[in-house]
């Protein structure tokens, strides 16, 4: 999954601290709902995909502690239960709360019912699934997350209704592992089906965008709404993970190298405007000079230019922590060399949106997103929310101005 920074959340009611994917923001809102009335209570939403997902987490309960010594501090997330110990045994914490159960009010002590609050995000973050039922040999969030299990399309519908009535101009689909949505419904269906009715039931919706997908269970039908669907934002974000075929193999991925030049190529050829953005792993066990070559020339040849380069680190319980490993200035000189290749296809991507109208959605800070994840400056007093035509004419510290 694409992961994202730490954040806070906090309008009223207990303050959240999201870590790691979207789908953590996701159900932070939710929780944030249900904690309407919990003034004294800070809840750390944590992450534990590697090592330093879960440095973060500890070093967020330690911050939170000196920020509200008095206040009721709770730990919920993947990591609650992957370093279920480890967390339980700092004196900062004072409770844990299972992450398969903190969407469940009884979990919390608070009534069942709790008052929905107006999203904090511009963008609005519905997660239609959860779990996986892959093996990936890195990964460790199954074991956080457990089995996947998808919404029906009658309660989707109900959550974009319901961000819908609440302003939210962009929609943002995502999950554990969101293309396996709708396989374990009773009528199997494929994710462009949802993404299909979420646009047809909603003509007023002005921007739906996609959260990291697993490019070869991408269907027919979302593949013709990303190459034809103007309100299907031209960003696709690709779990690609490495790009040298054996280390596919070993990581037990279900694509090859080639499977994911021919999908950027198919789309770029029918929507030439589609920004790529891909998570890529480095310093694998056993992944030789060669194999990090492959890896740095796959994102000049796709184009990725949103790219989340991760240190591999070994995880608990998985099935790579028992392969030889590759030593730790390895792993973070060619982490180095990745963003550095990412950062040069990236600067010269910026450089192709100089001049263009780009439809922004401005976010609090004064900056937003174009539809292609560009991040770009709006012009002062732009309120959040609001959808504007940016035409920038430079670029300073990655920003579009």
């Amino acid at each position: 999954m694409e992961r994202l920074r730490g954040g806070c959340s906090l309008v009223s009611g207990a303050e959240i601290v999201s870590l790691g994917c979207r789908l953590n923001i996701a159900e932070s809102e939710r929780i944030r709902a249900m904690l309407s009335r919990e003034s004294d209570l800070v809840v750390v939403n944590s992450c534990a995909v590697t090592t330093e997902a879960v440095r973060q987490t500890r070093q967020a309960i330690r911050r939170m502690r000196r920020a509200r010594p008095d206040a009721r501090l709770l730990v919920t997330g993947c990591a609650a239960d992957i370093e279920r110990e480890q967390l339980a045994a700092m004196p900062e914490v004072d409770g844990l709360i299972a992450n398969e159960a903190k969407l469940d009010p009884r979990a919390w002590n608070v009534p069942v019912e709790a008052p929905p609050l107006p999203p904090q995000h511009t963008r609005a973050f519905i997660a239609v699934q959860n779990g996986c039922d892959h093996a990936c040999t890195f990964c460790v969030i199954p074991q956080g997350r457990g089995k996947s299990r998808s919404l029906s399309i009658d309660e989707v519908l109900h959550e974009v209704e319901r961000h819908l009535g609440m302003g939210a101009p962009e929609v943002i689909l995502t999950g554990v592992d969101v293309t396996s949505w709708g396989h374990d419904l009773p009528q199997v269906l494929p994710l462009g089906r949802l993404v299909s009715r979420i646009l047809s039931t909603f003509p007023e919706l002005k921007r739906l965008r996609m959260s990291s997908l697993d490019g070869v269970e991408i269907d027919g039908e979302l593949f013709e709404l990303f190459a034809h669907e103007p309100r299907m934002m031209p960003h696709l974000h690709l779990s690609l993970q490495h790009g040298h075929d054996l280390i596919l193999k070993r990581m037990k991925r279900r694509h090859l190298r080639a499977d994911a030049l021919d999908l950027v190529a198919r789309l770029k050829r029918l929507r030439p405007d589609i920004a790529i953005g891909a998570d890529l792993i480095a310093g694998f066990p056993t992944e030789s000079e060669e194999h990090h070559r492959a890896n740095l020339t796959i994102i000049r040849e796709v184009g990725i230019v949103h790219g989340h380069i991760f240190p591999y680190s070994p995880r608990p319980g998985t099935p790579a922590a028992r392969m030889p490993q590759i030593d730790k200035a390895t792993i973070k000189r060619r982490a180095t060399e990745l963003r550095r290749a990412v950062a040069d296809v990236r600067a010269e991507w910026l450089e192709t949106q100089i001049g263009r109208d780009l439809s922004v959605l401005a976010e609090p800070d004064g900056t937003g997103y174009a539809e292609n994840f560009a991040r770009v400056t709006v012009p002062q007093d732009t309120p959040a929310g609001a959808i504007v035509t940016v035409s920038p004419t430079r670029i300073q510290e990655g920003l579009l101005k």
